[in-house]
C-alpha cells in the first residue's frame, strides 16, 4: 500500500533521500513538505523515515494535536522526552531554560530563544552520537511556542548531521514564512491517478471511473477512500449531484463509518479525538463516567476493523478521521465529552481547564479563571500565542466587564507582543465596547498607539494619551512610563507637531520616577532631544560611570544617545548588555541593540563594526518578526554602503523605503535619503546629493525628521555649494542656529560648525574649518576626518598645496582605517591634485570574510571555544568549526592561535570609534 501510495512522487522522493543522505555524511538540513489532507505527505514521510533507519539514522517524531494547539510547548515535550538523557550535559542556562519550558520545573523560561538554543545544542549532541532525522508530523496543529523552536532550530542546522521534516497542510505555512525550504506536494497527475484508481478498485466501470477520478482530483486518500465508501452503506457521499469540498467529502467518507459504530466504540474514538495524544487510561476512565457503565480496550475493536485505526492503540489512519468523529458527533456530545475529559486529567491543570472551557456554553468565571491561569503558565514558558489564545477564551467565559475588559487588554497586548495586528484591532473593539475605568482607557490608548495608530493620528490624541499617562503613574509608574512611550513613538515615528511633543516632553518631566531611569532619559531624548538635550547628555554620563544590570535599560539609552546626537557614546552604552542579552536568549533586545549599534558605526563612519552589526541585527529582526526595525537596518546598510562606495547602497535604500513607506515611518525614510545623498556627493553627483538631502529638512516631505536632519547638516551644505543652491542652504542653516544655543548635540554643532565653513566666503573659511576642527569630540574620527578633507580641499583651491597634503593625508588615513572606501578615494584624488600620490589601498584579508565568518573570528581571536562561540552566536559547535574551517584558508592562517595577529586584536562592536 505505501509503494502504491507514493506513485508519481519520485522527485519529492528525491529530495527527501538527499536530506537523509546528508545526514549519512555528516550535514544536515531542514524542509516544510506542505500539501493538501490526503495529497500523500505521511506517506512520503514514511519512506524517508524507513531509508533513514535502514541507514543507522536514529528517527524522533513529534506530533501536533489539534487538542493541543494552545497548551504552549507540547509538540517540543514530546520531543526532548525522547533526548531526555542529554537535558543535563546542556550548558546551565540552556539547561534552565529547556526545563522550565516542557515543564520539568516550575520556573518562567527567560526567553524562548534560549530554548531554541538549548533544543539546538540538545540535538546537535544527539547527532554527535549517531546522525538523527526528527520528523514533525501535522504541524498544522503544533502549538506555537514549539514551532517557534523548531523554526529556530531549522534555520540554523547545516554542518551537524541532523535532518528536520515538518509536514504540515497547506493553508499553513508557519515554519515556510519562519524560513524553512518548502516542499510542496502537488496533486497526482490524471495519468498516475488512473494508475492508482486501478490498482485499488479493478474492474470499475468506464462512466465510475470517470466521475471518481474528476473528483478525486489527483488526492492518493481520495482515489483510495472514495472507491471502498461507493462499495459502503454510506457510498451515497461518494458521488452526490452537488460535489462537496474534497476535504469534506473524505471527512464524510470516514463518518458514515463511525455512524454504524457501536455507542462504546464511538465514545472512546470520540474523546480519543479530543484528548490528542492522551493516554488510552484516561480515554477509558472518561469513557466510563461519560456512559455511566465500564468500558474496557475491547470498545476499540470494531474501529480496528472499519480501518479508523491502527493496530491495538489509539493511532488514527489519518488526521481526518479526527476531524470525521468531530463532525459526527453533536454538540452536546462534544461538551460531554470535554466534560469527562476535564475530570479524568485531574493533575494536569493546562489541557483540564481547555476540556472545561470546551464543556462550557455560557459564562462561567471557574472556567475563565482556570484559563486565565493557564495563560499564566503560558507566558512563564515563553508560549505568548497560547496565552493569547486562553486569555481569548476566558474574556468570553467572564460576565464581570471589567474583568473580562481586563483580559481582552492583556490578551490584546500579548497579540501586540506576538504581532497579530489583525487580532489586536479585535479585542481592542470589544474591550472599548464596555465601560473601561481611567486605567484601562490607557491602557488601551497605549496598545493603539503602539500598533501603530501614530502613523495616522492627531497630534492632540497623542498629547492627551501623555496626560493620562501622568496620571496614572501616580499610582502605577511602570504602566505610567510605557503609556507615555506610546505617546513618545508618535513623536519620533511619526510628525504630531511641536505642541504635541511639547507636551509629551512636560509630562515625562512630570512623571514619578527617578530622572535617571532609562526609560524616562529615553523618553525625553526621543520627543525632545533640543530642548532636553543637556539634560540627557547629562544623564547620558552618568550612566557610562556605573555599573549596570539592566539590559534593555542600556538599549534604551544607547538609542537616546544617537537621538541627541551621540553615536560614540551610543555604541559604548549599547555595547553593555550585548554579552547579558545573548546568555539570557533575549533576541528582540538583541536585534534592537544591535540595530543602534549599527547605526552608531554608520554616523561613526566605522564600516566593518557597522557591517557587522547590520548583518546579526537583519537576521534578528527577521527571527524575532520585528518588520519596522528590519527595515532601519536596511536603511542603515545602505548608509554603510554609501560610506565605502558599495552599489548596493540603493538596493538597501529601496528595500527600506518600500518598507516604510506604506506606514510614513519617519525615521527610515530619513535615513534612506541622507545615504542617498552621502552616496551621491561621493560620486560627484552634486545636484542630485541636495536634493537627496534637502527632503530630510523640509517638513513638508515624508523623509523629514526634526532631529535626524543633524546629522546631515554639512553634506547638505557641501552639495549646495557645488549645486549653486547654496541660498537654499544658509535659509535652512539660519533656521537651525537657535538650535545651537540650546542643546550640546554633537551632531548638530559639529554639522553647523563645517556648513558655515563651507558656505562662507573664502577670505573668512579658514578660521571657521579650525572651529569646526575644534566641536569635533575626540571619539569621533570619522568627523574630524570629514572636516580635515573639507579643510585640505579649500586649502589647495587656495594655493596652499603644502599645507593641504598633510590635512588630506590625515583625512585619508583615517577614512582608510575605518573603511570608509568612497571618502578614501575622494581624499586620494585631493592629494594627487595637491601633487602628491597617493595609491590605492590595498584589500585587507579580512575583508574577504563574511559577516559571520568575521564575527566567529574575532570570538575565537578571544580564545573562546567553539560551544562557547555556538552560545553567543546561536548555532550549534559543529557550525562554528565549519566556519573556521573555511576562513583560516582566506586568512592564510592554519590554527586559531593566529587569529588575533591578523585580525590586529580581537575586535568587538564598540571597538575603533576612537
Amino acid at each position: 500500500m505505501r509503494r502504491r501510495a507514493l506513485l508519481g512522487r519520485d522527485e519529492e522522493r528525491r529530495v527527501l533521500a538527499a536530506l537523509v543522505d546528508q545526514a549519512v555524511a555528516g550535514s544536515g538540513g531542514a524542509v516544510v513538505v506542505l500539501g493538501a489532507p490526503g495529497i500523500g505527505k505521511s506517506a512520503l514521510v514514511a519512506e524517508a523515515a524507513a531509508q533513514a533507519a535502514s541507514s543507522g539514522i536514529r528517527v524522533l517524531t513529534a506530533v501536533g494535536v489539534e487538542s493541543e494547539e494552545h497548551v504552549a510547548c507540547a509538540g517540543l515535550h514530546q520531543l526532548v522526552h525522547q533526548l531526555r538523557d542529554g537535558i543535563d550535559a546542556l550548558p546551565g542556562p540552556q539547561r534552565a531554560a529547556l526545563r522550565a519550558a516542557v515543564g520539568l520545573v516550575d520556573e518562567a523560561v527567560p526567553d524562548l530563544y534560549l530554548v531554541g538554543l538549548a533544543a539546538l545544542t540538545l540535538l546537535s549532541d544527539a547527532a554527535a552520537k549517531a546522525p538523527l532525522l526528527v520528523i514533525v508530523e501535522d504541524a498544522h496543529w503544533m502549538d506555537q511556542a514549539s514551532l517557534d523552536v523548531f523554526g529556530f532550530v531549522g534555520r540554523r542546522i547545516e554542518s551537524d548531521p541532523l535532518v528536520m521534516v515538518a509536514v504540515a497542510r497547506d493553508t499553513d505555512d508557519r515554519l515556510g514564512c519562519a524560513g524553512v525550504p518548502v516542499l510542496h506536494l502537488e496533486p497526482l497527475t490524471d495519468e498516475v491517478s488512473g494508475e492508482l484508481l486501478d490498482a485499488v478498485a479493478p474492474g470499475l466501470g468506464q462512466h465510475v471511473r470517470q466521475r471518481l477520478l474528476a473528483e478525486a482530483a489527483g488526492n492518493p486518500l481520495a482515489l483510495t477512500e472514495l472507491p471502498a465508501a461507493l462499495r459502503s452503506v454510506g457510498g451515497v457521499y461518494a458521488l452526490t449531484p452537488a460535489p462537496l469540498p474534497l476535504t469534506e467529502r473524505l471527512e464524510r467518507t470516514f463518518t458514515a463509518r463511525v455512524s454504524r459504530l457501536p455507542v462504546d466504540t464511538r465514545a472512546v474514538l470520540l474523546l480519543a479525538a479530543l484528548n490528542g495524544d492522551g493516554t488510552m487510561d484516561e480515554c477509558l476512565a472518561a469513557a466510563a463516567r461519560m456512559l455511566a457503565r465500564p468500558v474496557d480496550v475491547g470498545a476499540l475493536g470494531p474501529a480496528v476493523g472499519a480501518g479508523l485505526v491502527e493496530g491495538r492503540g489509539m493511532a488514527f489512519r489519518h488526521p481526518l478521521v479526527r476531524s470525521a468523529l468531530h463532525h459526527a458527533a453533536s454538540a452536546a456530545e462534544r461538551q460531554a465529552a470535554h466534560a469527562a475529559l476535564a475530570v479524568a486529567l485531574e493533575g494536569q491543570p493546562d489541557r483540564q481547564a481547555w476540556h472545561r472551557a470546551a464543556a462550557t456554553a455560557g459564562p462561567d468565571e471557574r472556567a475563565a479563571r482556570d484559563l486565565d491561569s493557564t495563560a499564566g503558565r503560558a507566558l512563564r514558558r515563553g508560549g505568548v500565542a497560547a496565552a493569547l489564545a486562553a486569555l481569548t477564551r476566558a474574556a468570553e467565559l467572564t460576565e464581570d466587564p471589567s474583568a473580562r475588559a481586563d483580559r481582552l487588554l492583556r490578551a490584546a497586548e500579548l497579540a501586540l507582543e506576538s504581532g497579530r495586528v489583525d487580532v489586536v484591532a479585535h479585542l481592542l473593539a470589544r474591550a472599548r465596547s464596555l465601560d473601561l475605568s481611567v486605567r484601562d482607557r490607557g491602557r488601551a490608548a497605549w496598545v493603539a498607539v503602539v500598533r501603530g495608530e501614530w502613523a495616522r493620528g492627531e497630534g492632540v490624541a497623542t498629547a492627551e494619551l501623555a496626560e493620562l499617562a501622568v496620571e496614572i503613574a501616580a499610582g502605577e509608574p511602570l504602566l505610567g512610563l510605557r503609556m507615555l512611550w506610546g505617546a513618545m513613538l508618535h513623536c519620533y515615528y511619526g510628525e504630531p507637531g511641536p505642541a504635541a511633543r511639547q507636551r509629551v516632553a512636560a509630562a515625562a518631566d512630570r512623571m514619578p520616577v527617578d530622572a535617571d531611569t532609562p526609560y524616562l532619559v529615553a523618553l525625553r531624548a526621543y520627543c525632545a532631544p533640543v530642548e532636553r538635550g543637556q539634560a540627557v547628555m547629562e544623564s547620558l554620563t552618568r550612566q557610562l560611570d556605573r555599573s549596570s544590570e539592566d539590559t534593555e535599560g542600556d538599549q534604551l539609552l544607547g538609542g537616546a544617545a544617537v537621538t541627541v546626537g551621540a553615536p560614540a557614546l551610543a555604541s559604548r552604552l549599547t555595547a553593555r548588555p550585548m554579552d547579558a542579552l545573548r546568555a539570557q536568549g533575549q533576541l528582540s533586545i538583541l536585534a534592537r541593540a544591535l540595530c543602534v549599534q549599527a547605526g552608531a558605526a554608520a554616523r561613526l563612519g566605522n564600516v566593518r563594526a557597522g557591517q557587522l552589526a547590520a548583518e546579526e541585527a537583519a537576521e534578528l529582526t527577521r527571527e524575532t518578526g520585528q518588520p519596522l526595525l528590519h527595515a532601519m537596518v536596511n536603511a542603515i546598510r545602505a548608509q554603510l554602503a554609501a560610506v565605502c562606495g558599495d552599489p548596493q547602497a540603493e538596493v538597501w535604500a529601496a528595500k527600506a523605503e518600500g518598507a516604510a513607506l506604506p506606514g510614513g515611518v519617519r525615521p527610515v525614510l530619513a535615513i534612506v535619503q541622507t545615504a542617498r545623498g552621502h552616496a551621491a556627493l561621493c560620486q560627484g553627483r552634486y545636484g542630485d546629493a541636495f536634493g537627496h538631502l534637502h527632503r530630510v529638512f523640509d517638513p513638508a516631505d515624508p523623509a523629514f525628521h526634526p532631529w535626524l536632519r543633524f546629522y546631515a547638516v554639512a553634506e547638505l551644505a557641501e552639495s549646495a555649494v557645488r549645486s549653486e543652491s547654496a541660498e537654499a542652504a544658509r535659509a535652512i542653516l539660519a533656521e537651525l542656529a537657535p538650535l545651537e544655543v540650546l542643546t550640546p548635540v554633537p551632531a548638530l554643532l559639529c554639522g553647523l560648525r563645517l556648513a558655515r565653513a563651507l558656505l562662507s566666503p573664502p577670505d573668512l573659511a579658514e578660521p571657521l574649518y579650525r572651529a569646526a576642527l575644534d566641536a569635533v569630540p575626540a571619539d569621533w574620527p570619522f568627523e574630524r576626518a570629514r572636516v580635515h578633507l573639507a579643510l585640505g580641499e579649500w586649502l589647495r583651491r587656495n594655493r596652499r598645496p603644502a599645507e593641504s597634503r598633510a590635512v588630506l593625508q590625515a583625512a585619508r588615513e583615517v577614512f582608510d582605517a575605518l573603511g570608509a572606501s568612497a571618502w578614501s578615494e575622494r581624499a586620494r584624488q585631493e592629494l594627487r591634485t595637491a601633487g602628491a600620490s597617493s595609491p590605492g589601498q590595498d584589500p585587507d584579508a579580512v575583508d574577504q570574510l563574511t559577516p559571520t565568518e568575521l564575527h566567529v573570528a574575532q570570538l575565537a581571536a578571544q580564545g573562546l571555544t567553539n560551544r562557547e562561540i555556538g552560545e553567543r552566536l546561536y548555532v550549534s559547535p559543529r557550525t562554528v568549526s565549519t566556519h573556521l574551517q573555511r576562513m583560516f584558508p582566506k586568512l592564510g592562517v592554519t590554527s586559531r592561535g593566529e587569529l588575533a595577529t591578523v585580525l590586529r586584536g580581537p575586535m568587538t562592536y564598540a571597538e575603533d570609534v576612537v
